[in-house]
This record gives C-alpha cells, structure tokens and sequence, in this order.
C-alpha cells in the first residue's frame, strides 16, 4: 500500500504537549480510519488492514477509544431481547 502526503497544519500548542510528527501521523490516520468506520464507509477488517493491525486489534482499539463496534437502534435491541427471551433456560 503507497502513501500519498498532505500538509496539515497543527497549532503550536498541540505539539507543547509532547506530541511529535509521528504521534501526529498515527493519530491523524486513527482518526480517519475510526471515522471511515463509525460511517459505515469501511468494515473492521478494512480498518484493521488500514492500519496495520488485525481485526482483533482493531476492536481492541475501538473499545480503549470508547466507540462501540455494534451499534443496535432501540428496534434492533428490542428484537435481540425479544429472541433472547425465547431461548430455552437448559438447551
């Protein structure tokens, strides 16, 4: 996979918090890629490639960074419950 460079211009006090160009790049690319996913643009597993990671990984980076990796409407979780519901106790 190629890369293409864009100029992005970060304010100075970001950077005085420690941050480096490459802390940059990686955060930025994180970004981008968690974006592209919880806008159903890209799957886990695209992600995950994207980044260099698998898709176990992946998932391991959504939840530290608090995005959900399902996201149920309430139809959707009312269904689940219901099905749930049916299930036998001893199966």
């Amino acid at each position: 996979m190629s890369d293409t460079s864009f100029e992005i211009h970060v304010p100075t006090p970001l950077l005085q918090l420690g941050l480096n160009r490459e802390d940059v790049q990686r955060r930025v690319t994180e970004w981008l890629v968690l974006s592209l996913f919880t806008e159903e643009r890209i799957s886990s597993g695209k992600a995950g490639r994207l980044l260099h990671l698998s898709r176990v990984e992946f998932l391991d980076l959504l939840r530290s960074c608090g995005v959900s990796y399902l996201d149920y409407s309430e139809d959707d979780l009312n269904d689940e419950f219901e099905a749930a519901t049916r299930l036998p106790e001893n199966p």
